[in-house]
């Protein structure tokens, strides 16, 4: 089956044709500079695909279920406007999401369309660990609980982690850590989520590129208060002006703001500093979680391209068996590598992630799964 997966942003729009019986690659790309997502659809089906009807089904990355849509579905219009209730949780993502799915579907109206979404993978966390300490009849009514993203990196990875080593998911603990402009870490107990960093929505955890992740709500109410903000500045201003780019008053990208540190841009070496602190702290504590842990991994844009946040990250946890070989740090960009000192317990991992592979695994399994009889 060729399935052609689609990840629309607010900024590009990634994509890869997978023949998904071997798992295969054909072709991928990022579209960037969008206009519309229809003429972009477009561009990328014509640049994938000789002839249209050799997609035979089509995977869509979306952001946030909420509790309604636990596992990969097949997409129609209804289900759609489903998803689009959810937009509030996920501004910068859902909205995109859909849109693409939309434009997709105009182009290729006889293929299966199927939504994978990025909350799924965190089912299994356990009560304990998903619910706030708010009054129970208000996460009854309003389903709000710790929900977590990026779900199928931090499967890919876990998954690829055991692969290398031959050994079932099963027979590990690990910590997860997609870095990327949005950034989450996962408890990986034997295959299955069992705490992240984000929340409700994509806001809470660790700095982000435009997003500031924990914030005391005390402070966000007193700067409501100060700054005159409603809801819909309040939530632009968390989504897109905090984070690195809050902080270092230069942007979101790392490779910018690293370069500025190498030139002695003070607010940018702050804007690093609290970044990878951020990080250690959640590292730890899911040690903690765990119990331990065979591996911490690091994946996404700069986790797998950035070896001085890796670095840094890691500094001051030899407490928790990690040690990282500068050398091998170095060299490990954008490739799968072990970068831990060659007798350290607890081992550092550099995987790049592949998401397009996973959802096409669920978008197969959900299109053959309609394709069954039901049974009477």
């Amino acid at each position: 089956m060729k399935i052609l997966v689609l990840n629309c942003g607010s900024a590009s729009v990634k994509y890869e044709l997978i023949e998904s019986e071997s798992e295969t690659s054909l072709t991928r790309g990022i579209v960037e500079r969008i206009a519309s997502y229809e003429a972009v659809v477009q561009s990328i089906i014509r640049r994938a695909v000789s002839c249209p009807s050799q997609v035979e089904a089509v995977g869509h990355r979306v952001v946030h279920g909420c509790d309604r849509f636990t596992q990969a579905v097949l997409l129609s219009e209804s289900v759609a406007c489903e998803i689009e209730c959810f937009n509030y949780l996920a501004p910068l993502h859902n909205p995109p999401n859909i849109a693409g799915y939309r434009a997709a579907r105009t182009l290729l109206p006889d293929c299966p369309h199927v939504a994978v979404f990025d909350t799924s993978f965190h089912q299994t966390i356990p009560p304990r660990a998903f619910l706030y300490a708010i009054p129970f009849e208000l996460y009854q009514r309003h389903k709000l609980r710790r929900y977590g993203f990026h779900g199928p990196s931090h499967c890919y990875v876990a998954q690829r982690y055991a692969q290398i080593h031959l050994r079932p998911v099963e027979d590990f603990r690990l910590i997860t850590c997609h870095l990327g402009n949005g950034c989450s870490v996962c408890a990986v107990d034997r295959g299955k989520s069992v705490d992240t960093s984000m929340g409700f929505t994509p806001l809470e955890g660790l700095v982000m590129g435009s997003r500031g992740g924990d914030f005391d709500p005390g402070a966000l109410l007193h700067l409501m208060e100060r700054e005159s903000l409603d809801i819909p500045a309040t939530n632009d201003f968390l989504n897109r002006r905090c984070g690195l780019r809050g902080l270092s008053g230069i942007g979101n990208d790392m490779r910018e703001l690293l370069s500025a540190c190498a030139q002695g841009h003070e607010l940018a070496r702050l804007a690093v500093d609290v970044f990878c602190y951020r990080l250690r702290k959640y590292i730890g504590a899911y040690f903690a979680v765990l119990n331990g842990a065979d591996a911490v991994i690091f994946t996404a844009g700069i986790g797998e391209n950035a070896p001085a946040v890796r670095a840094l990250a890691c500094e001051s946890l030899s407490g928790l068996g990690i040690a990282v070989d500068a050398e091998k740090n170095r060299r490990a960009i954008g490739v799968e590598a072990d970068i831990s000192c060659d007798s350290a317990p607890t081992r550092v991992w550099v995987i790049p992630t592949h998401e397009e592979l996973m959802i096409a695994r669920a978008t197969r399994a959900a299109v053959i799964n309609a394709q069954q009889p039901v049974a009477r």
